[in-house]
């Protein structure tokens, strides 16, 4: 082979993986950053954590299905938290359930089917659907109300869930009768979730739902426009 041939041979090798590595930074640069909502963990009590591990923020989240203000930050608050601060990476969220009543324990039970992922999305299904099936805890017999704390806890969560619709609720959102069965089963997820509510009531010394805590201390406050105040003001401090 030539000199002038191998040194062409050269020129086109190098132009061509110049080539190959500009098209790799453009795919790189046009394929958006993974929101940090997506990454998702559960602690070593169970509970769902979402967000940036490096946050400067730690927001934890007292709550109960049963509680109409809950329901209320889930609602008005979902939304700004996730696209504001946790898909930013600047704030760690953390789901922990204070169970008030066999209701209530039912509902996070089923919160918990599925995978990893799943929870969030169950989360707010289950707060949006909260005025139907209060409705029919209200409107229950007293029959049906005697059994809800008869028998074993297993078989109280399956009269709850069926009774109050949801048991159905969950199944409009694609899991099967047996999953759903083996989710209210769960010793794992009773204990997590009678575990928190312990630790709510006992070391956190939580007087009712929804408490927030930032980076480790209450936030005193109930409702998302409050909240994100003192949100601010953390990060403002960080």
């Amino acid at each position: 082979m030539s000199a002038i041939r191998a040194a062409l041979l050269s020129r086109r090798t190098a132009v061509a993986a110049l080539s190959i590595s500009a098209l790799a930074m453009l795919t790189a640069a046009a394929t958006p950053a993974k929101p940090w909502s997506a990454t998702i963990t559960t602690s070593a009590i169970g509970a769902h954590i979402v967000g940036n591990p490096n946050a400067k923020v730690k927001l934890v989240e007292y709550f109960s299905y049963t509680c109409s203000h809950c329901a209320d930050f889930a609602k008005l608050g979902n939304v700004p938290l996730k696209t504001l601060y946790i898909d930013k990476g600047l704030v760690l969220f953390e789901y922990r359930n204070l169970v008030r009543d066999p209701v209530d324990m039912t509902a996070a039970l089923l919160a918990r089917c599925g995978t990893i992922n799943s929870f969030a999305g169950n989360h707010q299904a289950i707060f949006a659907a909260q005025p139907e099936w209060l409705n029919k805890v209200v409107k229950a017999s007293d029959a049906q109300k005697t059994s809800w704390y008869q028998g074993s806890a297993s078989q109280r969560a399956r009269k709850i869930a069926a009774d109050t619709g949801l048991f159905a609720l969950m199944q409009k959102r694609g899991y099967t009768a047996a999953t759903l069965n083996a989710c209210l089963d769960s010793e794992v997820a009773q204990a997590e979730i009678t575990g928190m509510t312990n630790i709510a009531l006992k070391a956190d010394r939580v007087e009712g739902t929804p408490t927030f805590f930032i980076n480790g201390r209450n936030a005193d406050v109930a409702a998302w426009p409050a909240l994100k105040t003192k949100l601010d003001a953390a990060l403002k401090a960080s």
